[in-house]
């Protein structure tokens, strides 16, 4: 029988779990599929998501709600728990924070293989942790990761302004519509400093947002590669580096120096950066596939976590670019540029100011300015922030 503890503990997440905004994902994941992981950076809403779709079913008295920490695992496994939840009629198990149960990938591949009308949802907090342990589940589960809000999203959530998902084309051909009495420009720099996490407005979001960081750099990524406190110690003080200058240029040979470790470790180092959610790293396009191009910049993976790290010094024309390339690389597969600042297909762009000129681009008939503080564009001049509608 269902320990009364675990009962008690999934009704009372039901019960303060907000039904009213849905994110992006919500409808990209194929939730009739028997094993459902999601897995991102840690903050970006994967429990709602999750909890809310529990909540969307019409049998939930079917369906488990559980988090991989809570005390009940301390004595019990996870097999143990479909087991006992499958007898008693049970179709639906929701597992939260897998990554903090040792043995997650085994069990769940015994799930799925003992329970073949169990369907399990799982999510992970540390994209690490997912993927070293997903070998076993390759043929099982259906993985989906999840990014932090989007401009839009964020109009939505914390301003009550709908405003639908433009693709890129449609952004390009100036298709962007919205109500003659919306100005976005002040909306839009109060979501650079704090809009991408869907904590941004609760109590101690600056508190929560370091916690953020410094569970993944000192926990999640020094557990998944072994590391001791001496070289974790590192890491943050890779990420520190690169807060003050990115977009950067790597060179190896100075950030070796500047951190004292060998060039060797620091592709890893910058590795386990980019996929626990603290950076990301911008390649060209001679890898032939998406992640396996020379890396020629390394951006903070996003303009809350710059001005977390870099405070009031932050450098706008950094954010502005790093806005970009976070939100562009969602749905599109974005490189650099020999000539500009990005590449994406057959497009070129240049990010800047208000006055940003034209230069840079040429005569190229696929190039576009991209314009932050202006709210309308035309011809090959784009308002910034409408990137920010891509998802």
């Amino acid at each position: 029988m269902i320990d009364n503890n675990i009962i008690a503990y999934m009704k009372e997440e039901l019960a303060h779990t907000p039904r009213q905004f849905h994110r992006y994902m919500y409808d990209k994941v194929i939730w009739e599929d028997r094993m459902i992981g999601i897995v991102g950076p840690r903050g970006v809403g994967k429990s709602t998501m999750v909890k809310q779709y529990l909540l969307s079913t019409h049998q939930t008295n079917k369906a488990l709600y559980v988090s991989a920490d809570h005390s009940y695992f301390s004595t019990h496994s996870i097999v143990g728990l479909a087991d006992e939840w499958v007898k008693e009629g049970g179709l639906l198990l929701v597992i939260d924070e897998i990554h903090k149960y040792a043995e997650w990938s085994r069990e769940l591949k015994q799930v799925y293989d003992t329970h073949p009308n169990l369907k399990v949802i799982f999510t992970g907090s540390s994209i690490l942790d997912i993927h070293k342990g997903s070998v076993d589940l390759s043929r099982r589960a259906l993985m989906f990761q999840m990014q932090g809000l989007s401009f839009r999203e964020f109009l939505e959530m914390y301003k009550g302004i709908r405003l639908p998902v433009y693709s890129l084309d449609e952004i390009l051909e100036h298709l962007v519509d919205h109500p003659a009495d919306f100005h976005p420009i002040p909306l839009f720099r109060e979501y650079v400093e704090r809009g991408y996490y869907p904590f941004s407005f609760q109590p101690g979001y600056e508190i929560r947002l370091q916690q953020v960081i410094n569970q993944t750099i000192e926990s999640d990524i020094p557990q998944y590669a072994g590391m001791n406190v001496a070289t974790g110690r590192k890491l943050k003080q890779l990420l520190a580096l690169l807060s003050r200058s990115a977009p950067y240029k790597p060179n190896m040979i100075k950030l070796c120096g500047e951190i004292r470790v060998s060039k060797n470790d620091l592709p890893n180092y910058l590795s386990y950066l980019e996929m626990s959610g603290m950076i990301g790293q911008l390649r060209d396009d001679t890898g032939g596939m998406r992640g396996l191009g020379k890396i020629e910049k390394v951006f903070v993976d996003n303009p809350n976590l710059m001005y977390a790290l870099g405070g009031i010094a932050t450098n706008t024309g950094n954010v502005r670019e790093t806005f970009f390339y976070n939100q562009m690389r969602v749905n599109n597969e974005i490189t650099s540029s020999k000539i500009t600042d990005f590449r994406i297909g057959d497009y070129l762009f240049e990010v800047g100011g208000a006055s940003k000129g034209k230069k840079q681009l040429g005569d190229s008939a696929n190039g576009f300015v991209v314009r932050d503080d202006i709210e309308y564009g035309h011809a090959h001049i784009i308002p910034l922030w409408h990137f920010g509608l891509n998802y």
